[in-house]
């Protein structure tokens, strides 16, 4: 430890020389294409690092479609919404009469847009004591606000958003351009509009939809039906496979679709979009059972959110002209270490291969930069958790049982429902449970998939325990509080090792 400690601060040291040497010329160690998680992490991480960074993005503000137009704003609009839904309809049962409740829709989206606000603005502006300071300033990031456009190995021509340009000059070149969403040719969408909507426009409504068609079972859909559900819309999703959340494990899965049905979301599965119409007042939407397109039905709903994934962004970005390789789902092509078939070129985040979260590009933002640094730059991919933030949550990490029998992987089971945990049954909140699956042969855990509330916090357990190749059997013995939701996460993991106490 300690010899690794000295290499990473003689390259520290290296860094800073290069830096200082740099600062001296026009070129730069390091410039970010996109401003999102993964590329201002990115930049910011290269500047610790001793490189001279710079971080184009087009936006006008920092934090790319996650803090922007999803993950913070849906995040503020799902927590609004399940606090009006605790007050109208749990509330009693805790003794608490709140009389007439009602939705001030404005103000709700008013304090989205300042969650959204202060936190892309911290991105910008650092303060947690006065006087105020630009966090890219802190680090030394020079911040081009603009469009980046590749123009040779080493150099980046921006169209800034007042008008002017710049040419940049780099001795690397990271493009975390991320992702938009994908369309859907007979749903055409018009934000504006309002009528039908993808992600962002779902974020905008200005008043509540008496009913909505949500096209698309995944991540989005389900999060931003929840939002309008719980105010009062009539929500009805169309979902295209037999199943909602591809890629989940299918027992989890399943367990998940009980439970918004439950809620009182509508599915159509197995159904596909033939073609919409807005008309007045609504859309016209018209659909058929995916084995036969001939049967085709048309149903009318005020809005429809059309949530049928997300494609990589690279728009502009001269990569054919430079011969950057990109697959058939537009996703720039690189190597284990980040690198495209142009040495100095890198791209990481939704813009390459993989899951597109904000976390995993992040990852891949730090690790890239690292290596360009000459550190061991790496990801786990293992072990990147995704989150579906309804009520219950559900989290997931790891391998599925589907996963484990194609790759021929003996393995058991452990799992613990909430409604035989305290905590969760003390405050009225027991749907879900909790799935561990281990190797048979070694104990060691392989994944961890919870339906449950604060699943999101929950699984960085088992991520952490994954991470560190932690058996079943370390996690059941390891001392967990009481009352906790936290102990069905113990006990799953007893249930895989040998036998649950409370269930």
């Amino acid at each position: 430890m300690l010899a690794a400690s000295g290499r990473r601060l003689a390259a520290s040291h290296r860094f800073a020389a290069t830096r200082a040497l740099s600062a001296a010329g026009e070129q730069y160690d390091v410039v970010v294409i996109g401003g999102g998680p993964g590329g201002y992490v990115a930049a910011i991480k290269a500047s610790q690092l001793g490189l001279k960074t710079a971080c184009v993005e087009s936006r006008g503000t920092l934090g790319g479609t996650c803090l922007n137009v999803g993950c913070i704003p849906s995040k503020a609009l799902l927590h609004s919404s399940h606090l009006y839904e605790e007050a109208t309809s749990h509330f009693k049962v805790h003794g608490i009469d709140c009389g007439d409740v009602t939705v001030d829709l404005d103000q709700m989206m008013a304090n989205k847009s300042k969650s959204v606000d202060s936190l892309t603005g911290g991105i910008e502006l650092w303060k947690p004591v006065a006087p105020p300071r630009f966090l890219f300033k802190k680090y030394k990031v020079d911040y081009l606000q603009g469009h980046g456009t590749i123009t040779g190995p080493n150099s980046v021509a921006v169209a800034l958003n007042d008008g002017g340009s710049e040419a940049v000059e780099s001795k690397n070149i990271l493009i975390a351009t991320g992702s938009e969403p994908s369309p859907l040719p007979p749903c055409p969408v018009d934000n504006a509009g309002g009528k039908i909507v993808d992600s962002t426009g779902a974020l905008v409504l200005d008043k509540i939809p008496k009913t909505m068609a949500v096209v698309g079972g995944g991540v989005i859909g389900l999060e931003m039906g929840s939002v309008w559900r719980r105010l009062g819309t009539k929500v009805t999703v169309v979902e295209y496979l037999g199943n909602i959340v591809p890629g989940v494990d299918k027992e989890v899965g399943k367990a998940f679709l009980r439970v918004l049905k439950k809620q009182g979301m509508k599915f159509k599965l197995n159904t596909g979009v033939v073609a919409s119409e807005v008309v007045d007042g609504g859309v016209e939407l018209t659909h058929a059972p995916a084995k036969d397109p001939s049967k085709e039905t048309t149903d009318r709903f005020d809005v429809v959110l059309v949530a049928t994934g997300r494609r990589p962004f690279t728009d502009k970005l001269g990569l054919d002209a430079l011969g950057i390789e990109t697959d058939k789902l537009g996703r720039v092509v690189v190597d284990e270490h980040f690198k495209t078939k142009i040495p100095s070129i890198y791209a990481f985040g939704d813009v390459v291969d993989g899951p597109m979260l904000a976390h995993k590009a992040e990852e891949e933002g730090i690790a890239c930069v690292e290596s360009i640094a000459g550190f061991a730059g790496h990801v786990n991919y293992d072990v990147i958790p995704g989150v579906i933030y309804t009520h219950p949550e559900l989290a997931t990490a790891g391998k599925t049982e589907e996963q484990l029998k194609d790759e021929g992987v003996d393995y058991v089971v452990g799992s613990f429902p909430f409604s035989a945990n305290s905590r969760a049954r003390a405050v009225g909140d027991s749907e879900g449970l909790v799935k561990v699956l281990c190797d048979k042969a070694t104990d060691r855990i392989l994944g961890v998939h919870i339906i449950g509330p604060n699943a999101g916090e929950m699984i960085a357990e088992g991520v952490l325990g994954m991470e560190y190749g932690a058996s079943s059997e370390d996690i059941a013995r390891t001392c967990h509080a009481h009352p906790t939701l936290s102990e069905a996460m113990k006990e799953a993991c007893m249930a895989a090792s040998s036998q649950p106490i409370h269930f």
